[in-house]
């Protein structure tokens, strides 16, 4: 049984989510605040955590940063704050995803339940050489793309966005992130670089560019790699 823990201090919110989530066979623990979400991260180790940003006592990111401390475990964030700047300081702490309030319940399970597997599935280790897909396959080592036999040519730019995308597998990675590692700090902002490089990669390894299956957008907050 999946372990949840959902940190959010709006009791009628959290008793609609402990029904959908118990009727779906989650184990469920609750905490109203940060203090009390970070005890119960420490000493239950929950498989996913559920987080509100906007905690009576500990801002929801400070928690999210002093879980990274010691934790890998998917860390979904449920909250009113809909500016991209509060979404990137969430991803950018280490939250793998983020939904806004008011939200679809399906929605929300459907990214639990994604959260969840990537929990379970082995992270990325020095050991991993070759990362496969159905349609082409990227040697870490080397810095080589095959695709259908032949070997794809890619720039420095793109090779260095693809590999930071396929070793977080699963993982929103904010746009502010790529743009940091990539290009630089003078570059923070230039979101249409992503845009442009993410096209051509697309163009290189996705089978129907205009719908990707394996490099995805989320708009406003940045991109994942789906294997």
């Amino acid at each position: 049984m999946i372990k949840v823990l959902v940190v959010e201090d709006d009791v009628q919110l959290v008793r609609a989510l402990r029904i959908n989530l118990e009727a779906r066979k989650f184990e469920v623990e609750t905490a109203s605040d940060g203090k009390a979400a970070l005890r119960l991260a420490f000493a239950r180790k929950p498989d996913v955590i559920v987080l509100d940003l906007g905690l009576p006592d500990i801002d929801g990111i400070d928690v999210i940063k002093e879980v990274r401390k010691t934790s890998g475990v998917p860390i979904l964030v449920l909250s009113a704050r809909h500016t991209s700047e509060e979404k990137i300081r969430a991803l950018d702490a280490g939250a793998d995803d983020y939904v806004t309030k008011p939200f679809s319940m399906d929605e929300l399970l459907a990214r639990l339940r994604a959260a969840a597997r990537r929990g379970e599935a082995p992270a990325p280790s020095a050991e991993v050489s070759v990362v496969t897909t159905d349609d082409f396959s990227v040697d870490l080592i080397a810095k080589k793309v095959r695709r259908e036999d032949r070997t794809v040519r890619l720039t420095p730019t793109e090779w260095h966005l693809l590999e930071i995308l396929i070793t977080n597998p699963g993982r929103l990675v904010s746009q502010r992130k790529l743009l940091l590692d990539v290009w630089g700090p003078t570059y923070s902002e230039h979101t249409n670089y992503l845009r442009v490089y993410m096209a051509q990669l697309r163009r290189k390894l996705e089978a129907d560019p205009s719908h990707p299956r394996y490099l995805i957008t989320e708009p406003g907050m940045g991109y994942r790699f789906e294997g």
